[in-house]
C-alpha cells in the first residue's frame, strides 16, 4: 500500500501525514447518506398527480385490460377470437365469427392480440370448455401483420406447454404470393407443437380467388364442430342479431363531434407526434404532377412535406394514406336512403364489456361515417346480404338475397355472378334492388372500415428528409353492370391538386416499415425489376446510390429492368432515369415497351435476353435482386425467367434452379414487394 504523501514546509519542518477521513470527507458522506434515506422514504408516498384533461378518445376505455383470461372470466366467456389483420379483413372475420357464436347461445369476444398479452396463452385451460380461434392474415414475404408481430416472437421463442388449450386458425393469404397463407400455417402448426388440441382443421383463405366464398365454407363446417366439442345444439335459426344501438344526439357541441379523426378527438387541428396508424400525420401536398405524356391512363407524383413531424423513413418502405369516399357516392347513398346526413349518431355496442365500444368513432354524422370510416364501394360480403334482406319488401329481392348469403353451390353462384363478378357495391344494390330499404344506423354497422391504402416510397431520406414521394396510377374503369368504378385511395390523390402555397392540400398519413432494404454495402450490386408504377421504391434506391457516390463511396452495379406500354407515352420518371444512367449511377438501364411492336415485349424477355451477364452477377457477384410491382403475373414471370437462365446458363436442373432462388430469398438476396 503506498505511503501517505509528505509534503514539504517551507520552514523545512516535516508535516504530519494527512488523516485517511477528513471532518470534509464525514459532513460529505453524512449529507449523501441523508438525502439517500430522504429519497427511499419519499418515494413510498407518492406525489398527487395533477389531473391533465385531454380530448376523449374514439372507443376509449378507462383502463386496458391485458390478460384476457382475466376478461374472459370476468365476462362469463368461453370462447376468444383472436386476429392478425392489416387490411381489415382478418378483424371483419373475427367479428362475425363472435357475431355467429350469439346465435348458437355461446358467449364469445374479439381480441387484438397487440393488446393483450399473449404469454397468458396457457391459463386458457383455466376457462371452462374454452376455445381460441385464430384469423391470421399474411403480409409480404410470408410475414405476420403488424398487430401480429408480438405474438409471432412469442410463438418463436416460448417453450410453454399449451396442453390443454384448444383452438382452431383460418388463415387469410394470395395463392400469387410465393410465401402464400404462411402465418396461419405457422400458427396452426406451432400451437399444435407446443401441444395445445385442434378442434378444426386449418382453413385457408384465397384472396386470389373467393375469400368470401372460402371463409364462409370453412366455418359451415367450422360451427357443429364446435358445437360439438362445446356440447350446444348444432341446429340454429337464421336470424339478424344487432350489435350496436342507435343514440341521435339533437343538442350537442360540435367540437365534441368527430369529423374524421381515427382515434384522439381534434388531432387533426392539434397534431401531436408520435405519428402512427391511429394518430397520422396530415402531410401537405408540396408537389402532384402527371408522368404520363399520353394514352388514357393517369399516372402522378405527389411529394408530401413531412417537415417539423419527425418522421423518419427508409428507401422501401411504405407510406400508408387515409383516403375519403367519393362525396357524390355519398350524397347518392344519402337520397336513396332518405335520410339527413348531417344527424349526429352514436352508435353503441349492446354488449358493455366489449372493447370495442363503437364500430367507428363517435359521436358523428352518418355524412362524416360514409365519407371518413366506412367502405361503400367494395362488393358486399355474404353476411350483408343476409342482414339486408329482412328489409326488403319484394318476396323475390329477399329470396335473392337470402340465396346468396347461404353456403348452397346455388348461391355461391349466384353471390359470384351478381356481386363479385359484377362489382355491386352498396349503392348498386340498392338501386338494383328498389324495395331494400333498411335503416341507416344498422347499414352503417354493417359495412366493413375504410381502411389505409399503402405506397411503396419513391424517394430516399438521404436525399429527400422532408419529403415522401409516392409514385401511382389512377384506377377508373366500366364494370359489367355499366358502372364506373373509381378507385377510392387514387382518384382522391389526383384532386389534391396544388394551386396555392399557402393553403395546400393535406393527406393523412404514417410510415410502415418494410423489409425491403438496399444492401448495407454500396458496393453490393443490385438487380432492380419494377415495370409501371412497380418502379417507385427503385426511384428511391437510386437516389440513394446516387447519395452514396456523392459521399465518394464505391457503389456496385446497379441494374434496372423497367417496363411500359409505350415510350412516347407511359415511360414514367423517363428524363430522370436517362440522368441516372449518363451519371453512371445506373451501370444498366433496360426498357420493355410492350405495345411499340408487333409481339409484346415484356422485362422477362430482356431478363432473359441478358443471360449471361445477370448469371455472373447472380451466382459470382453476390448481387441483391429486388421485384416489385403485379403478383399475380409479372413477378411469377420473372421468378420463371430468372429459373430458366439457372438451367440454361448455369446448368441446374429445373428442380435445383427452383431451390439455388429459394436459398437466395431466405439469405435475403432476392426480395419482393409485390400486389395483386
Amino acid at each position: 500500500m503506498a505511503e501517505p504523501e509528505v509534503r514539504s514546509d517551507p520552514t523545512g519542518q516535516k508535516e504530519e501525514p494527512e488523516a485517511l477521513v477528513s471532518s470534509l470527507d464525514i459532513f460529505v458522506f453524512s449529507l449523501i447518506a441523508g438525502l439517500l434515506i430522504y429519497w427511499l422514504l419519499s418515494r413510498r408516498r407518492p406525489m398527487p398527480v395533477p389531473e391533465i384533461r385531454t380530448p376523449p378518445t374514439a372507443g376509449a376505455v378507462t383502463m386496458q385490460e391485458t390478460s384476457f383470461i382475466e376478461k374472459m372470466k370476468k365476462t362469463n366467456r368461453n370462447v376468444i377470437v383472436f386476429y392478425g389483420s392489416q387490411t381489415g379483413t382478418a378483424e371483419e372475420f373475427a367479428n362475425r365469427l363472435v357475431k355467429d357464436a350469439q346465435r348458437y347461445g355461446i358467449k364469445g369476444m374479439v381480441a387484438d392480440p397487440e393488446e393483450y398479452d399473449m404469454s397468458e396463452l396457457p391459463r386458457l385451460r383455466e376457462v371452462d370448455s374454452s376455445l381460441a380461434v385464430f384469423c391470421m392474415a399474411t403480409c409480404g414475404e410470408g410475414e405476420p401483420t403488424d398487430n401480429a408481430q408480438d405474438f409471432y416472437d412469442w410463438m418463436q421463442m416460448t417453450d410453454d406447454s399449451l396442453e390443454g388449450v384448444h383452438f382452431a386458425v383460418f388463415g387469410l393469404g394470395n395463392k400469387t404470393y410465393d410465401h402464400y397463407n404462411a402465418m396461419g400455417t405457422y400458427t396452426d402448426n406451432r400451437l399444435a407443437e407446443l401441444g395445445a388440441t385442434r378442434i378444426f382443421d386449418l382453413g385457408l383463405g384465397d384472396d386470389d380467388g373467393n375469400l368470401e366464398e372460402d371463409f364462409i365454407s370453412w366455418k359451415e363446417q367450422f360451427w357443429p364442430a364446435v358445437c360439438g366439442f362445446l356440447g350446444v345444439q348444432a341446429t340454429q335459426e337464421e336470424c339478424s342479431v344487432r350489435q350496436f344501438e342507435l343514440v341521435v344526439h339533437n343538442d350537442i357541441n360540435m367540437n365534441e363531434v368527430y369529423t374524421g379523426e381515427l382515434s384522439r378527438l381534434l388531432s387533426f387541428q392539434h397534431q401531436k407526434p408520435p405519428f402512427d396508424a391511429k394518430n397520422p400525420f396530415l402531410a401537405p401536398v408540396v408537389i402532384n404532377r402527371k408522368l404520363n405524356k399520353g394514352g388514357s391512363r393517369h399516372s402522378m407524383h405527389l411529394e408530401l412535406d413531412i417537415s417539423g413531424s419527425k418522421i423518419r423513413y427508409d428507401a422501401g418502405d411504405h407510406v400508408a394514406v387515409y383516403p375519403v369516399n367519393d362525396v357524390s357516392l355519398v350524397n347518392r347513398l344519402g337520397e336513396r336512403l332518405g335520410v339527413d346526413l348531417d344527424t349526429v349518431i352514436t352508435l353503441k355496442n349492446l354488449d358493455e364489456e366489449a372493447n370495442k365500444k363503437h364500430p367507428f368513432p363517435c359521436p358523428t354524422t352518418y355524412r362524416t361515417a360514409l365519407t371518413h370510416y366506412l367502405d361503400i364501394t367494395n362488393p358486399l360480403h355474404t353476411n350483408v346480404l343476409f342482414d339486408l334482406s329482412q328489409y326488403a319488401s319484394d318476396p323475390e329481392e329477399k329470396e335473392i338475397l337470402r340465396k346468396m348469403a347461404c353456403s348452397s353451390s346455388e348461391g355461391k353462384a349466384l353471390y359470384h355472378s351478381w356481386v363479385v363478378e359484377s362489382e355491386r357495391n352498396i349503392l348498386a344494390v340498392l338501386e338494383d334492388l328498389p324495395s331494400l330499404h333498411p335503416p341507416i344506423d344498422h347499414l352503417c354497422e354493417l359495412l366493413p372500415r375504410l381502411q389505409a391504402r399503402y405506397y411503396s416510397i419513391a424517394s430516399s431520406a438521404k436525399v429527400h428528409p422532408t419529403s415522401i414521394h409516392i409514385c401511382a396510377v389512377v384506377l377508373e374503369y366500366t364494370t359489367k353492370t355499366g358502372r364506373v368504378f373509381k378507385g377510392v385511395a387514387t382518384n382522391w390523390l389526383k384532386n389534391k391538386v396544388v394551386t396555392d402555397s399557402s393553403s395546400r392540400p393535406t393527406v393523412p398519413m404514417y410510415v410502415r416499415k418494410s423489409q425491403f432494404r438496399l444492401p448495407f454495402k454500396a458496393s453490393t450490386p443490385v438487380i432492380m425489376i419494377g415495370p409501371g408504377t412497380g418502379v417507385a421504391p427503385f426511384m428511391g434506391f437510386i437516389q440513394e446510390r446516387a447519395w452514396q457516390k456523392e459521399q465518394g463511396k464505391e457503389t456496385g452495379e446497379t441494374v434496372l429492368y423497367f417496363g411500359c406500354r409505350h415510350r412516347n407515352e407511359d415511360f414514367i420518371y423517363q428524363e430522370e432515369l436517362e440522368e441516372f444512367e449518363k451519371a453512371g449511377v445506373l451501370t444498366q438501364l433496360h426498357v420493355a415497351f410492350s405495345r411499340d411492336q408487333e409481339h409484346k415485349v415484356y422485362v422477362q424477355h430482356l431478363l432473359k435476353q441478358n443471360k449471361d451477364h445477370l448469371w455472373k452477377l447472380i451466382h459470382s457477384s453476390n448481387v441483391h435482386i429486388y421485384v416489385c410491382g403485379d403478383a399475380r403475373n409479372m413477378a411469377r414471370d420473372v421468378h420463371a425467367a430468372f429459373h430458366e437462365i439457372a438451367e440454361e446458363v448455369g446448368g441446374l436442373t429445373h428442380t435445383q434452379a427452383v431451390d439455388y432462388f429459394q436459398r437466395l430469398m431466405t439469405k435475403g438476396r432476392y426480395s419482393q414487394d409485390v400486389w395483386s
